[in-house]
């Protein structure tokens, strides 16, 4: 029998493991496959923030080097480094008043801004205070290792910028031909113990972001030179949306196969073909290297349906190892980084599944299903036993209302404490019965998309909602006391700089009126595997090169006539959104966040409270 390591590499998360790893051993222990699984990212952190590697790294710098105030305090890093990343893992709380009264911690530049806390933490936010601190320090050390060590190295990505919409290999090879930086060696040193603690026949990486995928390369090139018998599987969301059209053979040289959309059922054929208990031909959703080519076996559409899958399997996992991290910038951010939650997806896929902007032709949205209630929480439950953890971030890509009433039920039914939060569409059917109901189960926060914040783009966007619905449904939530955070979109086809201004206008009454606590803006991508990127003209747009790479297809370059300075704009709504965040400049004339000359706001000063009341 085979026997499976399973590996999230760095860096994805510090607080909580990244759910692929969990999801996929329980399905394959229930198939009677061995399996083992490591969060390398993790490991590697604590590895890095530790007195050793941090005596090797001070070492190894030059005098000269970048951030000579760390160089100048070194002994003090080296000395506080365990105390601070035990606090942060919540084992040594007692350390809260002196690391917050700054006398303990060694302090950087991450730490020239931190003159006043008082307005975010006031005098009894002693623990927080003091984990925010914590935080600088463990970004100053980031800062330093990146400046001097490692230009790859950050705290939640690895080397993004060489993966980040890469058409052809060569520069993640070229990187990878290159000796291995302090970093690497250390992750190295770390995937040695794995191998050596489990012996295992093939180890499975998953790579859910762009800033995975040169580490888990760097692993595999290690295991193929010192450990030649071990067969090595890629998968998750990076390998799903780049790399379907795959036909450069040279990754193989680091890798056996690449799988395509879930997991479970590739990688148990994988399983079965490897112990010659089945032939090559019955690999599903595979890549693999037939001939010095690239070969895919596809098998129609198979999958494990959603709804018969069991529970996370989350042990051999060190959940105590884990860090908690707390930053001022957003509050949804802060709840992403800061507390153990328990990820668990709910429904397969998205009940919506239509907005143009969407990746609606892959298996990860297009594909619903819904499991009962009580199957949910039956899940719930299992989980909470194995790691002791109330809380759940559930990662659906929108909550079914539906469903979400069911589970309130239930969760109420069976008399559970916990708490949960996750993505929903801000839509009618979140009214404020639901969302008193959700509150009651345990609901503390939801984030969901106003995209462009204009009926008219909400339309061409294909969203499904409008303003008024989207405006209610975040009174609702805001009323029964749950956290709202708004994902903001500019740079839409058609949209033009006064439609900007008026978004913006929108945004700063949703602050005004408490509606929402938190928002991002992100510009518009156009991905080849949306509506938008299969028929850009119809939206507007043109695509200026929609060749087939080699390597990664997914993010497509376009113009849409270059009206508007995007860069600008994009910058002037994240610097306003930040400050309505911290209740700042809600009054300030609004065409002054803007670099450049706009258009006055066209939307009356109580649009928001017109259609609250409405």
């Amino acid at each position: 029998m085979s026997k499976l390591l399973l590996i999230t590499p760095p860096l994805t998360q510090l607080n909580t493991p990244y759910p692929a790893t969990t999801v996929l051993a329980g399905y394959l222990r229930q198939r009677g496959v061995e399996v083992a699984q490591r969060d390398l990212g993790i490991d590697l952190i604590n590895g890095i923030y530790a007195p050793d590697f941090l005596r090797r790294m001070f070492t190894q710098v030059r005098p000269d080097a970048k951030s000579r105030r760390m160089l100048e305090q070194q002994s003090a890093y080296v000395s506080t480094v365990e105390s601070a990343l035990r606090f942060l893992q919540g084992k040594d709380g007692t350390l809260a008043a002196r690391i917050a009264n700054r006398g303990f911690l060694p302090e950087g530049k991450r730490f020239d801004s931190t003159a006043d806390l008082e307005w975010a933490f006031g005098a009894a936010g002693v623990a927080d205070r003091a984990r925010h601190l914590a935080t600088l320090y463990v970004e100053d050390i980031a800062d330093f290792i990146r400046e001097n060590v490692d230009p790859n190295f950050d705290l939640v990505r690895y080397a993004e910028r060489l993966s980040t919409a890469a058409p052809t290999f060569d520069k993640i090879e070229g990187a990878l031909q290159k000796s291995p930086t302090p970093v690497d060696e250390q992750m190295l040193r770390i995937l040695d113990s794995y191998i050596i603690a489990e012996n295992p026949d093939i180890v499975g990486f998953t790579i859910p972001f762009p800033g995975c995928l040169f580490a888990t390369l760097r692993c595999g090139q290690h295991l193929k030179k010192r450990y030649p018998h071990i067969k090595i599987v890629v998968g998750g969301g990076y390998v799903n949306t780049e790399l379907r059209r795959l036909s450069d053979p040279r990754i193989f040289a680091y890798v056996d196969f690449i799988t395509l959309d879930d997991g479970e059922l590739p990688l148990e054929k994988i399983t079965l073909f490897l112990q010659k208990k089945e032939p090559i031909s019955s690999l599903v959703r595979t890549f693999y290297l037939y001939s010095s080519k690239v070969a895919y076996s596809h098998n129609g559409e198979q999958n494990i349906r959603f709804t018969e899958l069991p529970a996370p399997d989350f042990s051999d996992l060190h959940l105590d190892s884990y860090i908690s991290l707390v930053e001022l910038t957003n509050p949804m951010h802060k709840l992403w980084t800061d507390g153990a939650w328990n990820k668990l997806t709910v429904a397969h896929g998205c009940y919506w599944a239509r907005c143009s902007f969407c990746d609606t032709s892959l298996d990860y949205i297009c594909r619903y299903e819904a499991p009962q209630a009580a199957r949910v929480v039956d899940k719930m439950e299992a989980v909470m036993r194995q790691t002791g953890r109330s809380g759940f971030h559930f990662t659906d890509e929108a909550l079914p209302p539906k469903l979400l009433k069911e589970m309130a039920h239930e969760i109420l039914r069976r008399k559970l404490a916990l708490s949960f939060w996750g993505n929903i569409r801000f839509e009618k059917n979140f009214t404020p019965e639901l969302c008193n109901l959700l509150a009651d189960a345990g609901c503390v926060a939801v984030s969901g998309g106003l995209e462009v914040a204009s009926d008219r783009l909400l339309a061409v966007v294909n969203k499904g909602v409008n303003l008024q619905q989207a405006i209610r449904a975040t009174q609702a939530f805001t009323n029964a006391g749950i956290m709202v955070h708004a994902y903001l979109m500019y740079g839409f086809p058609t949209q033009t700089l006064a439609e900007a201004v008026d978004a913006l206008e929108v945004v700063r009454q949703l602050f005004d009126e408490g509606l929402v606590q938190s928002a991002f803006w992100h510009k518009l991508a156009i991905t080849a595997h949306s509506p938008l990127g299969k028929n850009p003209q119809a939206f507007g747009a043109t695509v200026l090169n929609d060749s087939v790479n080699p390597f990664a297809n997914n993010d497509l370059p376009y113009t849409d006539g270059g009206k508007v300075d995007w860069e600008m704009v994009g910058a002037a709504l994240s610097k306003a959104t930040y400050n309505f965040m911290h209740d700042l400049g809600l009054d300030f004339p609004l065409h002054r966040w803007f670099a450049a000359q706009v258009p006055r706001t066209t939307v009356p000063k109580d649009f928001v409270r017109r259609l609250m009341e409405h």
